[in-house]
């Protein structure tokens, strides 16, 4: 399922996707994100490869940590669809999952912690439907790593 909150994003680039969010598209639906992939749409696909755009900076290393603006996943709103929705994984279309100034990776943590996969750096949301397509997503397996590159394909029913 795509849910759809770039109108917010675009406006700050420090938003964090809330649960109120996520509610507020479970009942525009009349559907609960219950046993899906979410996929979370901030437009800020439109960006890349445009370092400065879509990271908030074009500067590369340790100094440019501090000056990372994108949104992201609210802490607490991962940790709701961990608790309270049973999702399978959760995507963006952002560098992470977390928003550009987290310094604490919580929303990594309350997903990983539950066994829910975070796909980052998705392409294409806009292309998608509200819901009912299939997403495949195929990491690199990666011998002791925390994370890889994946290819990730949603196939849209006719």
């Amino acid at each position: 399922m795509v849910v759809e909150v770039s109108d917010r994003c675009l406006r700050d680039r420090d938003y964090q996707i809330r649960i109120g969010d996520l509610k507020d598209w479970e009942a525009k639906q009349g559907r609960s994100l219950n046993d899906a992939i979410v996929l979370l749409r901030t437009g800020f696909a439109r960006y890349w490869p445009e370092r400065r755009r879509y990271l908030g900076t074009a500067e590369l290393g340790a100094v440019a940590i501090a000056k990372l603006h994108f949104p992201g996943l609210h802490p607490e709103a991962a940790r709701w669809l961990a608790s309270e929705r049973t999702v399978k994984a959760v995507g963006i279309d952002t560098a992470s999952i977390d928003y550009g100034q987290s310094r604490g990776f919580e929303t990594h943590i309350a997903l990983l912690r539950a066994g829910i996969p975070a796909l980052e750096n998705l392409a294409g949301l806009e292309q998608l439907p509200d819901s009912g397509f299939t997403v495949v997503a195929l990491p690199m397996k990666i011998r002791g790593g925390s994370g890889g590159p994946l290819r990730a394909v949603a196939i849209v029913p006719d």
